[in-house]
């Protein structure tokens, strides 16, 4: 038996005799001569079934788009008056000799040949392996899988390590809401799915690591807010022993290369990066991401800008103190005293900068307050009282106690960054099972109930809601 090629191989085959497998793309037939297109992970190529091939045309004639088949055939040169230039292996062509169906296709619920822009969104993501299999969305997840490819060996050959953090962890008030998992063997008590692997990146540091970066899976529990996810992925990074240029200009670096090599058709307006303070960016562009370009009518012009000296703290609705980005993060070294002291807190500057491209942002981090007095000193601020930082933070608080380096870092909004880059609207199209933007999975039908058992087992009961379920 011949081994199968890849139809992206075919071209060095010519004149040999191939074993091709993958869908029937499109079936066009002339009577004697049948054509098809045929494709697999790697490409298309047409094949052609010529009347002396008996066997072959029978088999041809039941063949219809989306069957799954072997077909073994001979790779021959196109006339030159043939050739299509434009189309991958546009100069060959398989001359079929038979067809083996590994399986029938019912017909599909919309064209998956075309752009797909066209159908509903909901009937898209029902039967999203369907959808998938578009050349739009296959060139998706080919670009994204290189951009992850090519960060994992970008911070590889600068000493990062990848480490991968809990899922199931502990629920802090950090941010948006925890996605809650309750605890069958320990009942009455819940994990948390993480916002972001904070906490433990930051450990990581205390244990010695001093470089780790993880493309992370991150989970909020937020209202519906246009282009979000109850899950995405982020690119997270932490280091030690750095300030905060360190950061700014290692990231800088990788976003630039990450652009030349990946999407050379971009161009970035300006390099390096223009950095705005965070009150000259409100007061000129009226938000803290700032749309820098000079031609917002180019599609392939980036611009990039890093926003800084953001004010630690911001006034809550009922007269407190909030954090406004991370709790973790560390004052500018000059307000450090105000900090400790809990004074002059509306004109504290925090070490946080945002990168912004396009106006939106796609990276954010810190600084981080390496030493206990300053992060306890910040609840305290937020009105914490002692038993409640040390019940939600102790172990963070303990762990600063014992030889915490001064460290820091971001996290990049990869599904973001990805979707602008390949110049679609949304992230839905560059994340291969998304939820709608109201959170559910039409394809699998989540969220669900669960049966009585299962509860029972969890010892949970289920309180309707005053708010009518959708």
């Amino acid at each position: 038996m011949k081994e199968r090629i890849y139809i992206a191989d075919l071209a060095g085959h010519v004149g040999e005799e191939v074993v091709i497998k993958g869908w029937v793309d499109v079936r066009r037939d002339q009577g004697k001569l049948i054509f098809f297109d045929f494709r697999d992970m790697s490409g298309y190529v047409q094949g052609v079934v010529l009347p002396n091939a008996v066997t072959a045309h029978e088999v041809g004639a039941k063949l219809r788009p989306e069957w799954v088949v072997e077909v073994h055939g001979k790779i021959n040169k196109r006339p030159d008056k043939n050739i299509q230039t434009a189309k991958q292996n546009g100069d060959i062509e398989l001359e079929i000799l038979s067809i083996t169906v590994l399986n029938e296709a019912e017909t599909p619920p919309f064209d998956v040949t075309g752009d797909g822009r066209d159908i509903s969104e909901d009937v898209r993501l029902k039967y999203r392996y369907l959808d998938l299999r578009r050349p739009r969305l296959q060139r998706n997840l080919a670009f994204r899988h290189r951009i992850i490819t090519f960060i994992r060996r970008y911070l590889d050959e600068r000493g990062f390590l990848e480490i991968e953090t809990p899922n199931l962890t502990r629920s802090t008030p950090e941010g948006a809401r925890d996605y809650l998992v309750p605890s069958r063997i320990q009942n009455g008590n819940f994990y948390a799915l993480p916002q972001s692997p904070q906490q433990y990146k930051q450990l990581l540091m205390v244990a010695g690591v001093e470089k780790y970066f993880q493309i992370a899976r991150c989970f909020r529990d937020e209202d519906t807010r246009g282009d979000r996810q109850p899950e995405f992925t982020q690119l997270d990074m932490e280091m030690s022993f750095i300030e905060e240029e360190d950061v700014l200009r290692l990231n800088e670096e990788l976003l630039i290369k990450l652009v030349q090599i990946l999407a050379p058709e971009k161009k970035i307006q300006e390099v390096p990066f223009p950095r705005i303070t965070y009150r000259e960016a409100m007061k000129k562009y009226g938000t803290d991401r700032p749309d820098m370009r000079t031609d917002k009518n180019d599609p392939n012009l980036l611009a990039f800008c890093w926003v800084i000296d953001f004010p630690f703290f911001e006034k809550t609705e009922e007269g407190g103190w909030t954090f406004t980005h991370n709790p973790f993060s560390a004052p500018k070294s000059e307000f450090m005293d105000d900090l400790l002291a809990k004074r002059n807190l509306g004109d504290i500057l925090t070490t946080q900068y945002d990168v912004a491209m396009n106006g939106l942002e796609i990276g954010g981090g810190s600084i981080r307050n390496h030493q206990p007095k300053a992060l306890e000193a910040v609840f305290e601020i937020m009105g914490f009282e002692t038993d409640r930082i040390h019940k939600n933070f102790g172990h963070m608080i303990e762990a600063l106690g014992f030889g915490a380096p001064p460290h820091g870092g971001i996290a990049w909004g990869l599904d973001r960054l990805i979707s602008l880059l390949a110049a679609e609207p949304n992230i839905r199209e560059v994340i291969p099972f998304p939820k709608t933007g109201e959170g559910k999975d039409p394809m699998m039908g989540s969220p669900a109930p669960v049966d009585k058992k299962q509860l029972d087992e969890l010892g949970l009961e289920i309180k309707k809601s005053e708010k009518k379920n959708k």
